[in-house]
């Protein structure tokens, strides 16, 4: 696998067709990839239709037409995707770097500590830590983002440390005789080629976080855990069952789009 390249007309420069030319590539780089990415959004679609059927078609009492409001529904969803979005961003601001850092030959030494510290994170019970957090920083969203930005670092710059680290010397040092700085062998191969393993990363964060978004309710963080404790308080299965598909359809349409985004940032021939 060559790593330097021939330098090329810029595919994107006015008069050369790079938009559509790009557009090409991503739909046939999709259309090569397995049938996961085709099966998943029917099964999403499927399971929301009947969901709708269910929910529509039962009878309800006072409280589970309460609780299963519409418009209270998608002010859940909205602040459980708002937390899951803003969580995993947070986490890929510090993870990423931070991965690249440790890597690095200066600070290699630190990386155990970094990483001990991480994995706690996810050692520690999951309501534990929430409660840990509020207790620190006080009740609300923000608290729920930093809470579970801590809870999914782990993947995240696990994978960027790893990815990074299974750059061969050989590739590394033919970079560095051909005359690249340190920054740039960095830029143009060895994130390059720890693109694949990063971003399964961060797919798993992303899942990670829209589970746990689900314990956002017990400081005050909203999201669709407000429907599924309502539900068992009031002993409504319908109520329930409706929270936590919400929850599992999130969870689904997260990781397509996940999905779907490594596949096309992965470089070609990786």
């Amino acid at each position: 696998m060559s790593v330097l390249t021939p330098i090329r007309p810029d595919p994107a420069a006015p008069g050369s067709g790079g938009g559509q030319a790009r557009a090409n590539g991503w739909f046939r780089r999709l259309r090569s990839s397995d049938t996961s990415l085709v099966v998943m959004p029917v099964i999403i679609v499927a399971v929301a239709v009947v969901l709708y059927i269910y929910d529509t078609t039962s009878e309800k009492d006072f409280s589970t037409a309460s609780a299963l409001q519409r418009s209270k529904l998608q002010e859940q969803f909205v602040a459980h995707l708002t937390i899951t979005l803003w969580a995993s961003l947070l986490v890929v601001v510090i993870a990423v770097p931070l991965g690249i850092v440790l890597t690095r030959d200066r600070y290699r030494r630190y990386s155990g500590g970094v990483l001990a510290v991480a994995n706690s994170g996810q050692a520690m019970p999951a309501y534990g830590l929430v409660v840990i957090f509020a207790a620190w920083l006080g009740t609300g969203m923000r608290t729920v983002i930093l809470a579970l930005a801590f809870f999914a670092l782990l993947p995240v710059l696990r994978n960027t440390m790893v990815g990074l680290s299974q750059v061969g010397a050989p590739v590394i040092e033919a970079g560095r005789g051909m005359g690249m700085s340190r920054g740039q062998v960095l830029r143009r191969i060895e994130l390059p080629l720890a693109v694949p393993v990063i971003l399964a990363g961060v797919r798993t964060a992303l899942v990670l976080t829209v589970g746990m978004a689900a314990l956002a309710f017990l400081i005050g963080g909203g999201g669709l855990g407000e429907t599924i404790n309502s539900g068992l308080k009031l002993s409504r299965n319908q109520v329930v069952v409706t929270g936590a598909t919400l929850v599992a359809l999130l969870a689904l349409s997260v990781d397509w789009v996940a999905a779907v985004a490594e596949r096309v940032l992965r470089p070609r021939g990786i």
